[in-house]
Parts: structure tokens; sequence; C-alpha cells
């Protein structure tokens, strides 16, 4: 049977993993045991998955993100050069954790920015965005956008990936999508 999935000849997949139709593996790339990766995602050059890493559908890992067991990503997530997920709060070279390995879940349509660390056991909301450099050491909410180190909330952003403006009703409009948001009692939602 003829994979429907394009791996470059450098890239290595170990055995036990499902890959979707229409994904792309580039160079250098380790796709390690028993990982699933969803239809058409882009896994770029020197990318690190290890193992029962979980990626949904249209998922986007640029060069030379490290993704370590206890890690999944819901559809659409952007995950930018060199990012960075931990999996476990207190690793010694000397001491075997692999039975505590924290869990992070990168959900729906969020990003993570370039050379971005995410500590474990902190999941990352619904289309948040996670700014270059930063190190996210909390549980992020949805549509949050967070920067620094630590990183901190400095505001809200849209699905398309705009920062999204309140007026004194708690109402926001998409500059590109022209879709609505409202922020109340400290969240944001779309309205639909």
């Amino acid at each position: 049977m003829e994979n429907k999935y394009f791996a470059h000849e450098t890239a290595i997949i170990d055995t036990g993993c499902t890959i979707g139709d229409g994904t792309k593996i580039w160079h250098f790339s380790h796709i390690m045991s028993n990982c699933v990766i969803g239809e058409n995602c882009n896994i770029g050059q020197n990318v690190v998955i290890s193992p029962e890493v979980v990626l949904g559908r249209n998922v986007k890992v640029q060069n030379n993100v490290s993704l370590y067991t206890g890690v999944s990503c819901e559809d659409d997530v952007f995950l930018g050069p060199s990012a960075v997920f931990t999996n476990v709060i207190n690793p010694r070279s000397a001491v075997n954790r692999k039975n505590q390995y924290a869990t992070t879940i990168i959900k729906k349509g969020a990003t993570i920015g370039a050379n971005a660390t995410v500590v474990c056991g902190h999941d990352i909301g619904r289309f948040a965005f996670i700014g270059a450099g930063a190190v996210v050491t909390k549980t992020v909410p949805d549509y949050a956008l967070v920067i620094g180190n630590p990183a901190k909330q400095i505001g809200w952003m849209s699905e398309f990936g705009h920062r999204l403006k309140f007026d004194e009703k708690g109402i926001a409009v998409c500059p590109e999508s022209g879709e609505k948001y409202q922020l109340k009692n400290g969240s944001v939602s779309k309205i639909l």
C-alpha cells in the first residue's frame, strides 16, 4: 500500500506511527514510535516528535521544533520555528521520570511563536497567540495574547490573528474577517 503522505528521504519515521493523507515531513525530522499525525500537516526540517505525540489536522510545525511525549495539538495549530515543549517539571539526568510526564494540550487554532517555550502541564486555549520568545508557565485562555518571560497576557486575538480592540460594551470586530467577539467576565467568545 502506497503512502498518501510525503516524507523526505532524510526523515526518520519509527514503527507504529499513523500519518494522515497530504502530510509533508521534511529534511532530517524524526517521528518517533506511535505518533499520530493528522491529514495535511506540514512538519518542517529538523523537527523531533517524541513517542505518542498527537497532532490534529492541518498542524504546521516549523523548523527545529521539539515536541515531547505528553503533548497534543488539536486542528489548525501553528508551531513557530524552534518552539519547545517540555514534559517533566523537574528533570534530572540521573533520575528516570518517564512515569511522571505531564500533558500539554495546544487547542484548535492556537499559534506558538518562534523560540517560545511551553512548560509542561499548561494548556494553550483555542486561538490563543503566544508571542515569539515567550516562556509559558501557566495555562493560557482561549483567544489570549501572551508575551514575555514569564509570559503575561496583554490582550486578545481574533481567529484570523488580529489583536482585538473592545468597545465600552465589550464588543470587538476582527478587521480582516468582520467576525464579532465579546469580552465578558474575563473571557472572550466569538459571537455567532
